[in-house]
């Protein structure tokens, strides 16, 4: 395996990719074609290099994954957006009044907060909670700090679990699978087409599955240590330990990306088994629509030559659907 550099996620019946400061987001259209954006993006690391040092520059490039997929994902919903002619209600008249065109990045903004609420509370608060439950049969500290782990990751589990229930997830997961296989493809030193993209792993080591995997194990860890009667205290601790827990899991999942070490690839397993839940077979349609979002950002084609000895000539221009 070799390192690309490129990511992504999926979306609403498509993929989004990244690489570097670009990144495209191509989609299925309800008319079969494939429709791809390109735009740009600039990490707050870059434009403060102090804040892309080892362990501080984590919280940031997840809180620029946030946006990027943000943006993606509101791009993708364009397409399928029901009933766009119906008549608008008075309060979303009101909005459009007060807001203007900043309305869609403020209800962005306004979304990505409380999706982040919702998951501290959650995924962070309510396992502790619940473990608590267990404190006056179980004197230990450090047993009391990983079945508060367990607990999360059965919340977590039986979240996806549920999720995974609706079809419009069903196939979001889809498009997961075909965004990592893609990846896999690629870093695997194979030609990027639809048969290459179906035969590779829909497991990869970058995952945000693996990460929010490697998020529970530290926090296990690091509350080990938390050792407070006072609920509230240990509230505040864990919220202010959180940019410290995320800030470590990046450094691993980072070295887990760039690294086929033996005791590399164990710590991955665990990541790799969690993806199962959240990456699904994808079908041809959704392969095609992966490589289109990678030809758009990825000369894949001299990452081969480089890093694989072929000998594809250099990759033509051609004009890509961007916006004005």
């Amino acid at each position: 395996m070799k390192y690309s550099g490129i990511g992504g996620q999926a979306v609403i019946e498509g993929i989004m990719m990244q690489n570097g400061e670009n990144y495209a987001v191509a989609v299925r259209k309800p008319d079969g074609e494939i429709e791809v954006k390109k735009d740009t993006y600039r990490s707050v690391t870059k434009k403060y290099p102090f804040l892309g040092i080892p362990f501080i520059r984590g919280v940031f490039k997840f809180a620029d994954s946030m946006i990027v997929g943000m943006r993606a994902l509101t791009w993708s919903c364009s397409f399928f957006e029901d009933d766009e002619d119906a008549k608008e209600s008075r309060f979303e008249q009101w909005l459009d009044k007060v807001f203007g065109e900043k309305l869609e990045s403020i209800l962005m903004t306004v979304v990505m907060i409380f999706s982040f609420i919702m998951a501290i509370g959650i995924f962070m608060l309510l396992p502790m909670f619940i473990s608590n439950i267990c404190k006056k049969v179980i004197p230990s500290h450090t047993v009391m700090a990983i079945l508060e782990g367990f607990i999360r990751i059965a919340i977590f589990i039986i979240y996806i679990k549920m999720v995974s229930r609706m079809e419009d997830i069903k196939r979001t997961f889809m498009y997961h699978g075909s965004e990592h296989k893609c990846i896999n493809c690629i870093e695997h030193g194979l030609e990027l087409n639809v048969a290459n993209v179906r035969a590779s792993s829909k497991e990869h080591k970058r995952c945000g599955t693996s990460f929010l995997m490697y998020v529970i194990v530290i926090s296990i860890i690091f509350f080990m240590f938390i050792r407070v009667d006072s609920q509230v205290l240990k509230i505040v601790i864990r919220l202010l330990l959180i940019p410290v827990i995320a800030g470590v899991s990046y450094e691993i999942i980072r070295l887990a990306g760039k690294s086929d070490n033996k005791l590399v690839n164990l710590i991955s397993k665990p990541g790799l088994m969690l993806q199962h839940l959240t990456t699904r077979e994808p079908d041809a349609e959704m392969a095609e629509v992966a490589i289109a979002a990678v030809e758009a950002v990825f000369d894949w084609r001299a990452y081969l030559n480089e890093n694989f000895g072929y000998t594809y000539p250099a990759k033509t221009e051609k004009k890509e659907h961007e916006e004005p």
